[in-house]
């Protein structure tokens, strides 16, 4: 009974729009928590150090214009955005990363904690194929510091996502 109570208090803390929504949906996940470090060159790869995670199953949401359109592209944090591929997955024709302010506004997250989970306005989403070749894949949950981890078609379905290899080894954008 203190175990369950715990584990309540821990998902409540934890809560951000992006827990809620994967709860409300049903779908089986964790969290995993971290000191976040403010001098962290890569939030992603903070993460993935800090968590001990593989960085080919810890993956970053980047959100970029595709003809004037935001676009949301999850890659893995051990590589880089391909931007043509990103504009061709999604029917454009030119693809550069969008403004930081707007894609707080158009969020809610703070970057570092964008989440492609329980976005204040659902935008287009496009999730490298990579994230199949794994059983669970970790994404922010919302904040500095919290990852969700999920199965990546769990991912997919809840941001109605399109899969496209649109990842270039290395490099951190």
């Amino acid at each position: 009974m203190a175990k369950k109570k715990q584990q309540r208090q821990r998902q409540q803390q934890a809560a951000t729009p992006a827990t809620l929504a994967v709860s409300r949906a049903g779908v089986e996940f964790a969290t995993h928590s971290y000191e976040h470090d403010p001098s962290a060159a890569s939030y992603g790869t903070e993460a993935a150090e800090a968590l001990g995670i593989d960085p080919g199953r810890v993956f970053k949401t980047l959100v970029a214009e595709i003809d004037g359109a935001m676009t949301v592209a999850i890659v893995p944090v051990s590589a880089s955005l391909d931007l043509k591929a990103l504009a061709s997955a999604a029917g454009g024709k030119r693809a550069a990363m969008a403004d930081p302010k707007a894609v707080e506004r158009s969020t809610g997250y703070v970057l570092g904690g964008v989440s492609p989970l329980g976005q204040r306005r659902r935008l287009p989403t496009v999730v490298d194929t990579s994230a199949s070749e794994h059983a669970t894949v970790c994404v922010s949950a919302g904040r500095r510091g919290l990852e969700i981890e999920l199965a990546p078609a769990d991912l997919i379905a809840l941001t109605g996502a399109a899969t496209a290899a649109i990842a270039r080894t290395g490099g951190t954008s």
